[in-house]
Parts: structure tokens; sequence; C-alpha cells
């Protein structure tokens, strides 16, 4: 019986900023291991899911523009689109004005392959999140939302510093 009494008294202890981030590092994990496969039976990666999705979002775009949107370096971005590019899913066009300059489009193939797809991706999430209710989603993405500020400022006066 003593566990018990062990056990009770954790479930009493105060909330802890680790422990909250550890909860939610372990959601992020889950989540990316139950989407990724659907994803990979496509051929694609994270990367160039995250480069297809802001390219159907947000139109063409110039490819140094791509990867602070997605949070994937130059390199990264660079590698992604060439593959993109092979499969015929992106158009790169150089500009007229600086030939240092491409711009990054979504092809008619690559959209007939990715709306479905991202459909299908906005289902599963979906299907994840259906014992959350809408109250409990709009806390989740307040709360979110103000961690993410505040570790963006903080990121950014460390770097000033």
């Amino acid at each position: 019986m003593v566990w018990i009494h062990i056990f009770m008294k954790e479930l009493k202890r105060p909330p802890e900023a680790l422990h909250a981030w550890l909860i939610m590092l372990k959601a992020w994990q889950s989540m990316s291991r139950y989407l990724l496969p659907s994803l990979t039976e496509e051929g694609l990666g994270d990367s160039d899911f995250r480069v297809l999705e802001v390219l159907l979002h947000k139109g063409p775009m110039p490819v140094n523009a791509i990867g602070p949107k997605v949070d994937l370096n130059p390199g990264s971005v660079s590698v992604a689109v060439d593959r993109l590019y092979k499969k015929e899913l992106v158009r790169r066009v150089e500009s007229t004005r600086d030939r240092r300059v491409r711009t990054v489009s979504l092809t008619e193939k690559g959209r007939e392959i990715f709306v479905p797809l991202f459909r299908r991706h906005t289902a599963l999430i979906k299907l994840a999140f259906q014992d959350v209710s809408p109250e409990e989603l709009q806390q989740l993405e307040l709360v979110l939302k103000k961690i993410g500020k505040r570790a963006k400022d903080l990121a950014e006066k460390s770097q000033h510093a």
C-alpha cells in the first residue's frame, strides 16, 4: 500500500516546465511517426513535404525565401528542390533581372500529386486530434503560441547579446 501513497503524491506535484516540454516533445515524436509513412509511400521526405506545402499555400517563391518559412537551412532547401524538380513536381525559373535568383513553383503534376496527399495528411491529423474538444484545441493553440513567442524572443535576445 505504500506505493499507492507515493503514486498519489506524484499526481499532486506542481506542474513543471521541463515535464510539460517532455510531454510536448513525445507528442511531436508520436505524431511524426504516425504521419511520416503516408509521405514516404509517395516517395517524399519531411523536407520535400514542407517545400511542397509552402508552395501550395503561398504560391511561387524564390528558393532563398522558402527556408525561413519551413524551418530548413538553405542547403536542405536546395536538395529538396532538386529532388522535387527531378520528379517534375516543381519548376525553377531564373530571374531575368538577377540570374542568382530562382523562383520555384508547383507544376501541374506536382499539384495533382500533392493536393490529395495534403488532404489525406490533414485527415490523419484530425483523426489524431479527435479526442480533443474545440475548447481544449483553442487553449492548446494559445498556450503553444505563448511558449513559441517567448522562446523566439529569448533566442533573438541571446543572438544579440
